[in-house]
């Protein structure tokens, strides 16, 4: 059976491919506009929840970043404090050994107590450095000083405060935490306690050759406290370089899943809006009217 064409029939098939044409003019349009390949979640569901993962690791990968700026800080905190407890160390040393020798008069001895008493001071103070509030060298304790100080007993007592609250820790990535921190008891040990003795010796005159060894050994008990932070201060910078690689990663793979080739959407555009000047002209010329037209 030869079915019969009319003019009804060739209207609706011109309207429905004039309004898919337009559709798609629409959509370049949209795009054009945006550079986005999905502007909603019908346009590509898979490609919307890769997009959503993707959008997730970017933001953990900016937290893990601004705990690796924190965690750097914290280091370079604690680096330097303990560089600083090296030199007053190397002074208490040097000083010692001028007290030590024989030629050294008991006024000679009573101001080299006078000076280790402000050198001591200042090693209390670099053992209560704080970073943001926080002391570098009493973990997660609230005390407000790592090393706290009895001077209503004689000798003096040292309190450290930070041993029983944890050390602080910063997370680097998904697998990978490190502390930032060190603590004070472990660094400086029973420093204070010696320099005690040595400035009591030095104001009666006694012989101080003996404290000598003790000075050396809490200096290298900080210098090897210092290479364990020098050692995690490195893999916070090795965190830091897999950040920002992984940072570029990242967004590379959401542009490729978001982002459009907007060159070629600018081509396509224009090559769709030929193609719809194109069907409304041949739909005008095709459907011309009749005179059944103007009967009805």
């Amino acid at each position: 059976m030869i079915s019969r064409t009319s003019n009804l029939t060739l209207t609706r098939n011109a309207q429905q491919n004039l309004q898919a044409n337009i559709s798609r003019l629409a959509k370049l349009q949209e795009q054009a506009q945006t550079s986005a390949a999905i502007t909603r979640p019908s346009d590509n569901p898979s490609g919307t929840a890769d997009a959503l993962k993707v959008r997730g690791e970017i933001r953990a990968n900016a937290q893990y970043k601004s705990n690796i700026a924190d965690a750097n800080s914290w280091l370079a905190t604690v680096d330097a404090a303990m560089t600083r407890a090296t030199d007053i160390l190397t002074r208490i040393k040097d000083l010692a050994i001028t007290g030590a020798t024989a030629t050294a008069t008991p006024a000679n001895k009573a101001a080299i107590a006078t000076e280790l008493e402000g050198l001591k001071a200042d090693l209390l103070a670099q053992a209560n450095t704080s970073y943001l509030g926080r002391n570098i060298f009493a973990g997660n304790s609230d005390a407000g000083a790592a090393v706290k100080v009895d001077s209503t007993v004689d000798p003096a007592t040292y309190t450290f405060t930070g041993a029983a609250d944890g050390p602080v820790t910063r997370r680097l990535d998904a697998n990978t935490t490190v502390q930032v921190d060190a603590s004070a008891a472990a660094v400086f040990g029973d420093v204070f306690t010696k320099l005690d003795s040595l400035v009591a010796d030095l104001r009666t005159n006694g012989d101080i050759s003996g404290h000598l060894s003790g000075i050396d050994a809490s200096r290298d008990n900080v210098l090897s406290q210092q290479t364990d932070v020098g050692i995690r201060h490195a893999r916070v910078l090795k965190a830091e370089e897999n950040n920002m690689e992984q940072a570029v990663s990242l967004e590379s793979r959401r542009s490729g899943i978001e982002d459009l080739d907007t060159a070629q959407v600018i081509m396509d555009l224009k090559l769709q809006e030929l193609a719809y000047q194109s069907s409304l002209a041949v739909t005008a010329k095709v459907l011309q009217p009749t005179l059944m037209d103007f009967l009805r």
